[in-house]
């Protein structure tokens, strides 16, 4: 269990949401699977969502206007503490900027970029809201990874935007991202294993109790299992589709490994 109360350090990952095409239905969904209840915004904010965990945020959506044709994914939000830095870093790097700095008023800044190797995520400048109250519990954020085709270029980006210290992991393709000497992500070297039409992408980790029941409760709610359940050294985990065709892990954390 972790409650935080103070802005993550840059390059942290601090904050996950999505721009859904049906609000409902993913409230019906993710309510079910996670047992969430919601906080939602008001029109000013497009109807915004947060997703609560004992009454914290731990995620958040929108709704896509109808005339918008984006597929539904979970962005990932790196935290920074100087968005105008972080971006001209992202350029100087060799990314780009897909939504251009946003303010929230209150809340924080952000915008939107994408990597050398095509992967998009999010940044969070944190004002009133620093990003996910809790994390590393049932129905939190677990974790967060990079998986691109290109590791040696895109750790290559990230070092050179966050400063982050890297760790590879030996006899596996998987670089540590670290943060003031601790691991707060990873980067992970898609092989030919991996079909050839899923670009490279962050996931995102949602920690359950019990990931074999997550599995059938995501049928029951008109999700899919995108993948067989295997277990790790750090835990049980699969990976689920929404019924709006996002995709994400689920992990059942061992009780010795991190969070």
């Amino acid at each position: 269990m972790s409650e935080l109360n103070t802005p993550y350090a840059p390059g942290t990952p601090a904050w996950v949401d999505m721009m859904t095409t049906d609000r409902v239905a993913t409230m019906d969904f993710y309510g079910g699977l996670f047992g969430w209840d919601f906080e939602i915004g008001g029109p000013e904010t497009g109807y915004y969502t947060m997703a609560l965990v004992r009454g914290k945020p731990v995620a958040g959506f929108g709704e896509m206007p109808g005339d918008t044709m984006f597929p539904v994914v979970w962005t990932t939000h790196l935290a920074t503490d100087d968005l105008e830095e972080t971006i001209t870093r992202i350029n100087r790097a060799g990314g780009k900027i897909l939504v251009p700095e946003y303010d929230t008023g209150g809340p924080g800044r952000g915008a939107i970029a994408v990597d050398p190797t095509g992967a998009a995520f999010g940044l969070w400048e944190a004002g009133t809201h620093i990003g996910a109250y809790i994390v590393n519990e049932p129905g939190a954020v677990v974790w967060n990874e990079l998986a691109t085709r290109d590791p040696a270029n895109a750790t290559e980006f990230y070092r050179a935007v966050f400063d982050f210290d890297l760790e590879p992991m030996p006899d596996f393709p998987y670089t540590e991202l670290r943060v003031d000497g601790r691991t707060v992500g990873g980067i992970f070297g898609m092989g030919e294993g991996i079909p050839a039409e899923i670009p490279s992408h962050w996931t995102t980790y949602f920690a359950v109790s019990d990931v074999d029941q997550a599995v059938e409760d995501a049928r029951e709610l008109g999700g899919i299992p995108v993948g067989t359940v295997a277990d790790s050294t750090y835990g049980r985990f699969t990976t689920l589709g929404d019924p709006m065709g996002a995709t994400f892990k689920v992990i059942q954390p061992r009780p010795s490994s991190p969070g």
